[in-house]
């Protein structure tokens, strides 16, 4: 696996959203992303159990890094979701949950990823689907710079 360091070296370097979720990158290469989240209460809803939300969150931004990996240091590239679609298969309300992105298909602007996040365990929590736009800039891969 050819991993790129990650962007920030811990979640609490990450900018807004991505610094409350607090999650943290695995790997990340052309056409795949990983990454972690050790859950928390703040992660749970009201039934105790990790919020949809937080699963969708965490599955929007792992696809959307699946078509967007950038192999230049200091550099990144963009997408914005143009639509996403989660199914809910799984619960869970503690331990580390692992979220994998994955590039299926697409051109130069716009690209379709589909999504998984497991528990610790391996039980399948969600799955997703999502169609993505290369924001301007973010077509070569040198991306911009952070």
């Amino acid at each position: 696996m050819n991993n790129q360091e990650p962007l920030y070296a811990d979640s609490s370097e990450l900018p807004g959203f991505h610094n409350l979720l607090g999650y943290q990158q695995v790997s990340w290469e052309e056409n795949e992303a990983v990454m972690e989240l050790k859950l928390q209460p703040k992660h749970l809803n009201l039934g105790g159990v990790i919020h949809g939300g937080v699963l969708t969150s965490l599955l929007d931004i792992t696809m959307a890094q699946a078509g967007t990996y950038c192999p230049f240091p200091g550099r990144l590239r963009k997408a914005i979701t143009l639509s996403l679609t989660t199914t809910f298969t799984g619960q869970c309300s503690g331990g580390t949950i692992r979220v994998t992105g994955r590039k299926r298909a697409g051109g130069t602007r716009i690209f379709n990823s589909t999504g998984e996040v497991h528990d610790d365990k391996g039980n399948l929590l969600a799955i997703a689907e999502g169609t993505f736009r290369v924001r301007s800039g973010s077509d070569k891969p040198e991306g911009v710079p952070l």
